[in-house]
């Protein structure tokens, strides 16, 4: 998931967030940032839905007009 980020990068990215966000708000954007994630997961679940959903009453359009 992370491609080519290692442990020791993490680990300084982690402190950096810690020194510019302190200990207090840091579990308010991490909670913040996983529903974002998620959100954007399910947007993007719904939208392939609706385009499969589209393509095939096109598909059904198509063969019903050919007949």
């Amino acid at each position: 998931m992370f491609g080519s980020i290692g442990m020791l990068e993490l680990i300084i990215i982690s402190a950096i967030a810690l020194i510019i966000f302190g200990p207090t708000k840091l579990p308010e954007l991490g909670k913040s940032l996983s529903e974002a994630i998620r959100g954007f997961k399910k947007a993007i679940d719904n939208s392939d839905k609706v385009l499969l959903k589209n393509s095939e009453s096109r598909t059904t359009a198509n063969e019903s007009s050919k007949l």
